[in-house]
């Protein structure tokens, strides 16, 4: 199982940024986390940061038939982008969308998520073990899909 975990704006300033909201790790930190559950569970990682709205389209585009699903934090692009969510929605993948902070708890405009109406779930407000919720969930998800189509399959074959 293959799964990209996309970061965007100003995620690469963890641990440096507003530790009163996010906390003190890194992105770094955070990825080398995930590697480690990843490696547990069988689940390769890529991993992908960027502050400009276009290259997170382009990535996002990428992972049709690439990989199995994406765990994406949007971060200020979730507020704002149409061409993030319509992505999303593109390449047709299951996706958990995670927030550090308790969006819900922060000014009025971060409570809104557009990017959330093409994801799956949705993980917000438990700091970067937030991620490993929705890496697990992920993990859940694909393999459920992936068991009802070797279900449908089977059936297929045996009505042939």
């Amino acid at each position: 199982m293959k799964i990209a975990v996309i970061q965007g704006p100003n995620l690469n300033m963890l641990g440096a940024r507003e530790q009163h909201i996010y906390g003190p790790m890194t992105m770094d930190q955070i990825h080398d986390q995930m590697k480690a559950s990843g490696e547990q569970s069988g689940t390769e990682l890529e991993f992908f940061q960027s502050n400009l709205e276009g290259e997170i389209v382009d990535r996002i585009q990428e992972c049709m038939g690439t990989v199995d699903a994406i765990l994406i934090n949007p971060a200020a692009y979730s507020h704002t982008s149409i061409a993030i969510t319509d992505a999303l929605n593109a390449v047709g993948l299951p996706v958990v969308e995670v927030h550090i902070s308790n969006i819900y708890k922060r000014e009025e405009f971060r409570q809104k998520s557009l990017t959330a109406t093409a994801s799956t779930g949705v993980v917000t407000g438990f700091g970067p073990f937030g991620y490993h919720m929705g890496l697990i969930a992920l993990t859940q998800i694909v393999n459920e899909v992936q068991a009802a189509n070797a279900a449908q399959e089977e059936a297929q074959a045996q009505a042939e």
